[in-house]
């Protein structure tokens, strides 16, 4: 997090983890697309051999609270291939929340689990304590053959800490749920040991309304949780 009281300005970064192809990609375009054109960045890649990190800001000026500070949201995507781990930890740096984006097949257990254990290992070589920085898990490609059964994505909820979300990803199904309960964890954990609500003036529900309102929520949950402002709709 990034706190500049003289300018009134709150910096969050979202760092989207996972295999190559699990879906982290697909997950920041379709929370670009589904942002306010004025409350979002432009979403910029950067290329490599067999896989690429994607970038964009989120309400890049958009979003001032009513004590008057500017909020600012950095999503960024790591590059899944293992030869890329320097720009893994790279990209890693200072994240405030980290969506790991696993694919649901069986057969994608392995890689699920070595990525797993990379993410851990990068938090630590960057001094992110890892029962301190918020992660969501995305079980993607939930309509897979192959994919494992809403049981067994229980047992797994069951056997960690994490908040767990299932998704189709292509089809925009579980992203604004994932990206939800990241900035809510995120949110929370930095309210705890910076007390922002009382230092800033800002609190949770202001803090998520002015963002989700700025999202095309339709056909998901979060719908009736956040209007859109004005009544507006995409």
């Amino acid at each position: 997090m990034q706190l500049n009281h003289a300018q009134r300005e709150l910096t969050l970064k979202i760092v989207y983890y996972g295999p190559g192809l699990s879906g982290k990609t697909t997950n920041l375009r379709c929370i670009h697309a589904r942002a306010r054109p004025e409350a979002r960045g432009r979403l910029l890649s950067v290329e490599t051999h067999e896989d690429r990190t994607l970038f964009f800001d989120l309400l890049p000026v958009f979003f001032t609270s009513q004590s008057g500070f500017k909020v600012k949201l950095k999503l960024f995507t790591v590059p899944g291939q293992v030869v890329h781990d320097a720009t893994r930890r790279v990209v890693l740096q200072n994240a405030d929340a980290v969506a790991f984006i696993a694919d649901s097949r069986r057969s994608a257990g392995a890689e699920n689990n070595a990525s797993w254990r990379r993410l851990r290992a990068n938090m630590r070589e960057n001094g992110l304590d890892t029962s301190q920085v918020p992660v969501v898990i995305q079980f993607n490609k939930r309509d897979l053959p192959d994919a494992q059964t809403d049981e067994e994505l229980e047992a797994a909820r069951q056997r960690g800490t994490e908040p767990i979300v299932g998704a189709v990803a292509l089809r925009g199904e579980g992203v604004m749920e994932t990206l939800h309960a990241l900035l809510q964890s995120a949110w929370r954990n930095l309210d705890e040991r910076m007390r922002l609500a009382r230092n800033i003036g800002l609190d949770e529900r202001e803090f998520l309304g002015h963002i989700f309102q700025q999202m095309d929520l339709k056909g998901t949950p979060l719908e009736a949780l956040y209007p859109p402002v004005g009544g507006r709709s995409r």
